[in-house]
Order: C-alpha cells, then sequence, then structure tokens
C-alpha cells in the first residue's frame, strides 16, 4: 500500500466519481481503477460499489476513508517534526474550514503545500456555510472556502452528484425538465439520511439551502417512499438509496440543475491572521485546484 493510493482513495471518496477523482489525482481512470482493486485486494473487503450511475463506498469503504485521511495526516505532522528537528523552525499553525463542496479541493491543496512548507501545521475543518461564516467572524478559522452560485437570483437548485431529488410520478412537478426552489416552495418535504457521515453534512446543507429545515419529516428509505404515494410531499435522500427508488414504479427522480460550473470558490481569509508569502501560496493552490475540478 503506497501513499499515492490513500490520496487517490480519499479524491474518489470525495468525489465519488471515477473520472473526476482521476482527473484531480493526475492519473488515468484505469489507472485509478486498478489502484482501488489493489487496495480492496490488500484489505480483503469490497471498498467501492460501482454501478452505472453511481458510485459510492461500502461500510467498510466509509471506514477506510477514514484511517486514509488520518494516516495522510499523520505523515504530514511527521514531516513537520522531523524538518523541526533538523531546522529548529517554530512551528506555525493555520486552521482552515471548507464546506463539502470544496472537499475536493481543500484536503489536496493542503497536501501539496505541506510539500513545500513542512514546518507549518494544517488543520482542516468541515462545517456548513453558516458556522462557516461565524467562526470566521470569530477569529476561529483562519481560512475558509466555500461555493457560491454566480450570478443566481436564487431560485434554480445546485445539488451535488451525492444527493437526489424524488416523488410520486403523479406529483404536479414529477416530469418537468427542470425545477426551481420557488415551485417547490409550495410543497411539503420528506428526508431520508445517509449513514456517509460527507453525505449527510451535505443534505444538511440542501435541507438549509430548500429552507425545509424546520418543516421536514424524516424516516427511513421505505417510510418516505410508501409516504410519496400517497401525498404530495417531495423527497430528498443520498445516492445510496437511488436503486431502491428506481426499482419502485410509482415514483420518479425530479430533474435538477447540477451544473457545477455556475458556481465558483470563495476563499476568505480572517482579519486576524497576517496575510504572508505562504498564506498566498496555499491560497494560490486552493484556486489552481478550484479550476481543475471546475
Amino acid at each position: 500500500m503506497r501513499f499515492e493510493q490513500l490520496e487517490q482513495f480519499i479524491a474518489l471518496g470525495m468525489l465519488r466519481h471515477f473520472r473526476q477523482a482521476a482527473e484531480q489525482t493526475k492519473i488515468s481512470t484505469s489507472a485509478l481503477t486498478r489502484s482501488i482493486q489493489t487496495l480492496e485486494e490488500e484489505i480483503g473487503y469490497e471498498l467501492v460499489k460501482r454501478s452505472t450511475r453511481s458510485v459510492h463506498l461500502t461500510d467498510a469503504g466509509e471506514l477506510f476513508l477514514d484511517y486514509a485521511k488520518n494516516t495522510l495526516s499523520e505523515l504530514a505532522l511527521t514531516k513537520q517534526r522531523i524538518f523541526q528537528s533538523i531546522n529548529g523552525t517554530i512551528e506555525k499553525k493555520l486552521i482552515i474550514g471548507y464546506t463539502n463542496k470544496a472537499s475536493s479541493v481543500v484536503p489536496i491543496s493542503c497536501g501539496q503545500f505541506l510539500n513545500q512548507y513542512p514546518h507549518i501545521k494544517i488543520e482542516m475543518q468541515l462545517q456548513d456555510k453558516q458556522e462557516l461564516s461565524r467562526k470566521l467572524q470569530q477569529g476561529e478559522i483562519d481560512i475558509s472556502v466555500y461555493s457560491q452560485a454566480i450570478n443566481s437570483i436564487g431560485s434554480d437548485i445546485h445539488l451535488p452528484d451525492q444527493l437526489i431529488l424524488f416523488v410520486s410520478k403523479y406529483h404536479p412537478l414529477a416530469h418537468k425538465a427542470d425545477i426551481s426552489k420557488q415551485e417547490l416552495d409550495h410543497y411539503p418535504m420528506f428526508g431520508c439520511f445517509s449513514q456517509s457521515k460527507p453525505v449527510q453534512l451535505m443534505l444538511n446543507e440542501a435541507i438549509d439551502g430548500l429552507n425545509k429545515s424546520s418543516s421536514i419529516k424524516v424516516g427511513s428509505i421505505e417510510q418516505v417512499m410508501a409516504g410519496l404515494e400517497k401525498s404530495d410531499h417531495f423527497a430528498i435522500a443520498g445516492i445510496e438509496h437511488t436503486n431502491a427508488i428506481a426499482e419502485n414504479s410509482n415514483l420518479i427522480q425530479l430533474k435538477t440543475n447540477k451544473d457545477l460550473s455556475r458556481e465558483q470558490l470563495i476563499v476568505q481569509t480572517s482579519q486576524k491572521i497576517e496575510v504572508g508569502e505562504h498564506i498566498e501560496h496555499l491560497l494560490s493552490l486552493i484556486k489552481k485546484m478550484a479550476m481543475t475540478v471546475n
């Protein structure tokens, strides 16, 4: 098992897309596939479920994703300690907060940064946008990274690929070519939460974005599907439920605008930190990686 394999698996675990993960880690899709298969053989468990419509991690894959992140974090820390023991440099620390939509950009950018500045410790915090804003204002984080729609009046629905909306096939919105937030305001909402922590954070952000946090009803996928068949509700779920929904002839997935090219990453720094050469370098890496992903 090589460290670059762990980086590749993290990219796949965050993006849930083989081609995008391969591009991010600068290898071919076939090479990434072989890398994941090798990991599965070494671990002895299936880590990734593949289908023509989606990629998601197994329970073993979710556990291994945490291991991969922790291992690379420990590697970076060890590099810092070695550098300090040799050079006697006083350790500096940066705290970076980011939302789920920036999770394919921030960790890898920080890894590239630490190759050049191993004496600087980086703490990464995955937060929702509201908490991110609060922490930046209070000086609890040094840098925040989140996505924002470009030239949007707030009516379009932008969901990550890991989330889906669905309704009864008799619902008034079932066969529309595109759905707006304004149209969804008229209908109550069901939610089916995910066992995957990253997907769950995405669900929370999406529910907040649809202004349904105070009224949403939550249940199992079976309860939600049964409820939709007898009501005018719409529902949100993670892609792990895609097959169950597709197999139910009374349900249909809504078509929403997932064109993330209409969004851009917003990178902000706290007023309490001094923006020096190393900060500028990290910001440039984040922006460069964001352009690659989009």
